[in-house]
């Protein structure tokens, strides 16, 4: 697949998309956009009209109404304006209010009837399309959207990084997962990858630190919510922040080349990929090692018909461990996913010697 990029430029700098999480009156509309075009930084507006959400009784966006007031910010700013469309009947309606940029949201993408509904819609329509990553962390999840689309006729195709629900204690609203649109893109090389730092953080203090990881991973956008009083906002009020707040972030931003033509950094990082490379293969060893003797504990568990599963020497590994990360420099989830991960191919290894091949899948 050859996606196109979703917009046309000739600045070498990343898409900027900011706008209000939801269009609440004609003059909210207006005013955030016309404080974001005195800037000139924004390429692209965004205000949800149709908002999908968790519990009935909330704010679920003004409707088709408030496609005239997206009409009249590019009207009267010059802005393309972009917004959220959840079923057939939202693509016809955001197509004839002339809207410039269609997303599909973290709910629609979880589902590919509805997907697949919208990708009919959009046959033989040569619009962008930014497609949300699915609620859930599921990658193929995320391909087959974007490929419904594509199969449809739509290459002017971006994906919308937004994290991922998560269970349990976390900073983060939606937990980015980083590596799942890193994979994304290894899948999809040219496919255009745009960060929603909004929805990731779920709070404004630390919008600023993700759209920054975002770039220094080769993202090539940014998708954050911008509200004139944002604590009146009437949804996801703690991620917003106000114009001024946001060219503040963007102009205090760094946005590394994608890549180098000096030979001597070439020569250096060829280099230091080489010593990664060597210690890659040292820890794979090691892990091979460690598996050996997983598998020799099995045969003594087999033997005196023991548990493979032993809760408190797994709690032991896992709180000695992350103590003893720590003096290294290593963050208490990247130990804690690394052992895990470990942890679970011990106990598959175990069960085979326990139940013979056919028990590991």
């Amino acid at each position: 697949m050859t996606f196109r990029p979703i917009l046309e430029r000739t600045e070498k700098r990343p898409i900027l998309i900011a706008g209000p999480c939801s269009a609440e009156t004609e003059e909210q509309v207006l005013q955030t956009a016309r404080e974001l075009a005195s800037d000139g930084r924004i390429d692209l507006y965004r205000a949800g009209i149709w908002k999908p959400r968790t519990r009935p009784g909330e704010f679920e966006g003004v409707g088709a109404p408030g496609l005239a007031w997206l009409k009249k910010v590019k009207e009267e700013t010059g802005l393309k304006v972009t917004t959220e469309v959840g079923n057939r009947e939202h693509v016809f309606e955001a197509l004839k209010a002339g809207i410039d940029v269609l997303w599909i949201g973290a709910r629609t993408t979880v589902n590919p009837f509805t997907v697949q509904e919208i990708a009919d819609a959009l046959r033989g329509v040569d619009i962008p399309v930014m497609v949300k990553n699915p609620v859930n962390p599921d990658l193929k999840l995320w391909m087959g959207g974007i490929e419904r689309l594509y199969k449809a006729g739509i290459t002017r195709l971006a994906a919308i990084h937004r994290g991922f629900s998560f269970h349990g204690e976390t900073s983060y609203r939606n937990v980015p997962h980083w590596q799942i649109p890193i994979d994304l893109r290894r899948n999809f090389p040219d496919i255009q990858i745009i960060c929603d730092n909004s929805h990731i953080c779920g709070r404004r203090d630390t919008l600023q630190e993700v759209a920054q990881k975002a770039m220094d991973l080769n993202f090539d956008g940014i998708m954050t919510e911008v509200h004139p009083t944002p604590d009146q906002a009437w949804s996801d009020a703690a991620q917003q922040i106000t114009p001024a707040q946001y060219n503040a972030m963007i102009e205090s931003m760094s946005f590394p080349e994608a890549n180098s033509t000096d030979p001597i950094f070439a020569k250096h990082m060829n280099d230091l990929r080489h010593e990664i490379d060597e210690i890659d293969e040292d820890l794979l060893n090691l892990l091979g090692r460690r598996m050996k003797i997983a598998e020799k504990i099995g045969e003594y568990k087999k033997e005196n018909n023991i548990a493979v599963l032993q809760t408190s020497r797994w709690n032991e590994i896992l709180s000695k461990s992350v103590k003893h990360g720590a003096k290294k420099g290593l963050s208490e989830e990247f130990v804690t996913v690394v052992l895990k991960a470990i942890h679970d191919e011990s106990i598959n290894h175990q069960i085979r010697i326990m139940h013979g091949e056919e028990a590991v899948k």
